[in-house]
Parts: structure tokens; sequence; C-alpha cells
């Protein structure tokens, strides 16, 4: 017995030991399993979803570039007004603190400040002119975004050279203010009018032309260039209402009452010659302490610092990456000739008394009519009234170019002008003895109507480059420098005629006005008769990548007029929007000078395909 339960102990051992291979064989089938349960809910998991939404989800994703648009435009309209609320206002408290004799002496008794401030007045008017020279590459080299922090990081700049006043740090600060004033301005006039043309493709993305990144269709922008430029004025104008914040808090009660300040001055208004004469040297019952203007100083300096985070930050950019390497690579030296082919275009030529003008109306009515009218009859401690004033009738009334949205757009430019036309004959004949209040109304209104006339001047010519040019993207850079290299010109002449008798500078003010509505009118009938504009044509970029978008490289800008072209009549389809030919190529590689990257694969096969077959007939 005992050997029989030994061996059935031995046969049960030995299908113990038999046993583990046939419990593997069941966990790898148990894995087997897993893994296919697996693979099934990752297939599920990355297939289709019967609650994805496509188009849902691209309408949600364009509504937030659109979004995206609007805080740019918000954004960098802030940045531009707080930029030149600090720079305003700390020069204005400046040139007053140094006009007094008795702050020269007691501060700088050897340093000369007045004639730093002649320098530094020098330096900010008469650097401009050379602008038209080194924006567009300034531009081109740095991007639209880049080159608005660049140039209010140099208005920060200036803003600390006031903690420590000597020659060598006032006089090169405004130098380099100077030399930043057009290219600011041509940037902020280039990026409103992109961020328009980017609410257009972002509404209508579904548009095959906006897939494929062709050029827009004409007009079809226009009322968001008339949207977002009439908000940029809105914002800005506050910029003069900003400004006058420090003169108002700080100097204010440290002025001199208008008995002692008007004493000498004899007649004010249209009689008198140069600024204020006889007007007196010392304007300040006592000095500000130091420790008052540092700290005054290092708010505007932090204001500015925000100015530069807000186009740090905030401010998207102007343009696609691949677009930027496409406007570099057009050639430096055809982007410094580029802004001057331009001025063959008779709609700029007609325009430029008006960008003239326009310079002058701004810079009269913070120096001109604030000084000569307003502080010579109704005191110094009034002058920051009639700047609010003016800052906030421009804002409100840059609404009115809103009704350009239904109104032909010569409305806001005309409109501006009979106001300013009419302002300009008052004042002719407005000689009037100083140190009188009864005249603070008068001068108010004369203020809140000249404030009109420079929010529809404004936004009136702001308005009308960006339609004319609203389909020309790779344009908008040289067009807009043209603009406010004129107005630089302007302002030139106003720091030359600061001596001339006031009745000569309101003759040449209506004369240049009269002048600018003709040229205009004149303008804007040669467009409705349809006569055609001459535009250089933009040479396709040269790049260095090779690619299916670099295929073929193209030589240079060819600026002579082909005469074989002139002889066969040959016109584009749109007659408003020709692009002149400067050499052998046909209307198609301008077409082809614009292909750009785009989003969608099948658009971009579409695009490569038109290229290939446009090539080969340009072979054949």
């Amino acid at each position: 017995m005992m050997e029989v339960a030994e061996a059935e102990q031995i046969v049960e051992d030995a299908d113990e030991i038999v046993a583990p291979p046939n419990g593997g064989a069941v966990n790898e089938l148990l894995d087997v399993g897993q893994e296919d349960n697996m693979q099934g809910q990752m297939e599920e998991f990355l297939g289709p979803q019967a609650q994805y939404n496509e188009e849902e989800e691209e309408r949600k994703y364009y509504r937030r570039k659109r979004l995206g648009v609007i805080k740019n435009v918000v954004a960098g309209s802030f940045g531009a007004m707080i930029v030149y609320s600090v720079y305003m206002g700390l020069l204005q408290m400046q040139l007053t603190l140094h006009y007094d004799m008795t702050y020269r002496e007691v501060k700088y008794s050897n340093l000369g400040l007045e004639d730093i401030d002649q320098k530094m007045l020098m330096g900010i008017n008469v650097t401009p002119i050379i602008g038209l020279l080194y924006t567009p590459v300034l531009i081109r080299f740095l991007g639209t975004k880049w080159m608005m922090f660049l140039a209010s990081g140099i208005y920060a700049l200036f803003v600390s050279t006031n903690y420590w006043e000597r020659y060598y740090t006032l006089v090169p600060s405004a130098v380099a203010i100077g030399v930043a004033i057009v290219p600011l301005w041509a940037s902020l006039g280039n990026y409103i009018t992109r961020m328009a043309q980017q609410y257009y493709e972002y509404v209508n993305y579904r548009e095959e032309h906006v897939q494929e990144q062709k050029k827009l269709p004409k007009g079809a922008c226009h009322k968001y260039i008339i949207v977002f430029q009439s908000l940029f004025n809105v914002i800005f104008s506050l910029s003069f209402v900003f400004a006058e914040l420090p003169m108002r808090l700080v100097l204010h009660s440290h002025l001199h009452d208008n008995k002692h300040i008007l004493a000498n001055v004899k007649i004010c208004g249209a009689a008198i010659t140069g600024i204020i004469p006889g007007f007196n040297t010392t304007v300040l019952t006592n000095l500000p302490r130091s420790m008052l203007l540092i700290q005054v100083e290092s708010v505007l300096m932090g204001f500015a610092f925000l100015a530069m985070i807000i186009f740090l930050l905030l401010c998207g950019p102007a343009y696609r990456p691949t677009e930027e390497i496409d406007l570099r690579s057009i050639g430096w030296g055809n982007i410094f000739q580029l802004p001057f082919k331009h001025l063959r275009d008779y709609r700029l030529r007609l325009l430029c008394p008006f960008f003239i003008y326009s310079g002058f109306e701004v810079l009269f009515a913070i120096s001109g009519f604030s000084l000569s009218y307003g502080v010579c009859i109704l005191g110094l401690k009034s002058l920051w009234l009639l700047i609010v004033v003016y800052g906030l009738s421009c804002s409100v009334f840059s609404l009115l170019s809103l009704s350009l949205l239904r109104l032909p757009r010569w409305m806001c430019l005309i409109g501006g002008a009979v106001v300013h036309g009419v302002l300009l004959v008052v004042l002719l004949a407005l000689s009037v003895k100083p140190d009188s209040p009864q005249y603070l109304g008068p001068l108010l209104v004369i203020a809140v109507l000249w404030g009109l006339g420079t929010a529809l001047n404004k936004t009136g010519v702001s308005t009308v480059v960006g339609m004319l040019y609203a389909e020309e993207k790779e344009r908008l850079d040289f067009v807009y420098t043209i603009y406010h290299w004129w107005q630089a010109i302007a302002i030139f002449i106003v720091y030359l005629w600061s001596h001339i008798p006031m009745r000569a500078k309101l003759a040449i003010l209506l004369f240049t006005l009269l002048v600018a509505c003709y040229c205009y009118w004149v303008m804007e009938r040669r467009v409705a008769r349809k006569v055609q504009h001459r535009m250089p044509r933009i040479p396709r970029p040269r790049h260095k990548v090779k690619g299916y978008r670099y295929l073929e490289e193209d030589n240079s800008d060819e600026s002579d007029e082909s005469d074989e072209e002139q002889s066969e009549g040959h016109e584009t389809d749109d007659d408003d929007d020709v692009v002149e030919e400067m050499g052998a190529g046909e209307e198609e590689e301008a077409q082809d000078a614009r292909l750009e990257e785009v989003d969608s694969p099948r658009a971009r096969r579409r695009g490569v395909e038109g290229q290939q077959h446009r090539w080969e007939e340009e072979e054949e």
C-alpha cells in the first residue's frame, strides 16, 4: 500500500510539473486578446468622432483669429497713444521749465539750457527730412511690428535722458527721435491697413482667392479699413489729453498769474509776429522740487516701457513669416528705389498737398493757435484746457469717418477742409488785447471746431490712402512712407516759420488747403474716369533656399518701361489697379511675384501646379 501511495504522489508531482506550460499558453492568449482590445480602442479614439463637427471647429478657429486682429488694432492704437502722451507731456514740461530764467540760473547756470532746447527742436524737426532714404529698408529689415517696438524704445530713451540734462544726452536723443518719427508712423499706417486685410481674409476664409493667397478683389476690405482707421484715431487722439497731465498736476501751481506773465505783451492773435512778443521770461513763482521732477519722469518712464511691452506682447505680426521673407528678398537696392518710383503714380502725387497740410494743421493747433491766441489772450494757466478740449474733439469726431461706410470717401477730406477754411478766415481777422478772459468761450469753440477738422482730415487721408492701395499689401510700407515723409517736410517748414508774422502763417495754411482740395478733386476725377496709373513692378523674390516655392530665380527690378508693351497697347482687366510692367515680362509674372505660402495642402498643390503651368507657357 505504501508503494502504491508513493507512485500516486509521483504522478501528481509530475502533473504539477507539466501544468505551468499550459498556464503560460493561456496567459499568452489573454495578452493577445488585450492587445486586440487596446488596438480597437486606439482606432476608436483616433478615428472620426461622431460628435466632432469640422465646420463648427473651423468657424470657431477663424472667430478667434478675427478677435486677435481686433486685439492687435486696439493694442497698437493704445501703444501709440501712450508713446505720444509721454513724449508730448515731457517735452511741454521740459520746455516750460527751461524757458524760465530763474530755473536756468539756479539749476544749470553754466549749461545754457535755452540753447540746448533750440538744438533739441532742430534735431526733432530737421532729421525726419532724410526719412525717405532709410524708412523702407528699416521696415523690411526689422518687420512692421519690430519697427514699432524699436521706435517706442527710442522714445523711451528720450525720456530717460531727462534724468541727467546735459548737451550730450538731450541732443542725441532728440536726433534719435527725429530718425524714428517717419518709420514709426509708416509702420503704424501699414499695420492698421494690414489688419483690415487680415480681417477680411478671416471673415471670407472659404473663398478660393483667400485660400490660395491671391490678390484681394477690388474694394473687398474697404469697410474694414474705414472702421480700423477710425478706431485708431479715436484712441490715439486721446494722447493730447493725457499729455497735459504733467502740466496740470505738477507745474500748474508753480505758474505766475497773467498780470506778471503778460505784462509786456501788447497785442495777441493775427497782428503779432513770432510766437508771443514780449512774453515774460520768468513764468514760475517758485521752482518745483528736484525729487518731484524725478518722480514725474519715473512715472513717464514707466508708461514708456508699458508702451514697449504692449507693442511686443499684444501686437501680432503684420505678415506671415514667408511673406516677411518675400518682402526682404526682392533686393535691398530695389527696396531703396521703390519709394521714389511709386511717386510716378498720379494718385500719390496729387495727394501730396493734403499730406503737407495734415502736418501743418496739427502743428499749428498745438503751437500757433494754442500759444499765439490761447496763452496770449487767456494766460499760461489756460493752455492745458485748450489742448484737452482740442484732443477730446479730435477723438470724438473721429467717429464721423464711419459715415464713409455709406457716403463717398471724399466727404471726410472736403468736410474737414471746409471747417478749417472758415476757421482760418476767422483767425485772420481776430486780433485781441492780452489777458482777456471774456474770450475763453470763443477760443474753446474754435478749439472744438479745429479738432473736428483735424479728425476729418487725419482719418480721411489715412482712409483714402488705405483704400487706394488696399489690394497691394506688398506696397503699403512704400506708400505710407511717402505719406509721412511729406508730413515730416511740413513739420520742418513749421519749425522754420516760427518767427514770421501770424497772418503770413495763416495765409500759407489757407493757400496749401486750397491747393490740396483742388489736387484731390483732380485725383478723384481721374480715378472716376479710370485713367490708368503707373506703378513699378515689384520684383520676384530671389531666394537662396531651394524648394517647391522657389523653383526659379528672377534677377532684379527692371525699371525701364517696355516700349513693346506700349506699342501693343497692353491693358489689364482692372483699369484702376493696372500694374505697369517695367521689363519684358507679362502680367502673369506680377501674379507670380505675389504667390505665397497657403494654408491647405489642396490649395498648395493647385498653386504649385498653376505656377509650373505658367512657366511652361512662358518657355514656349
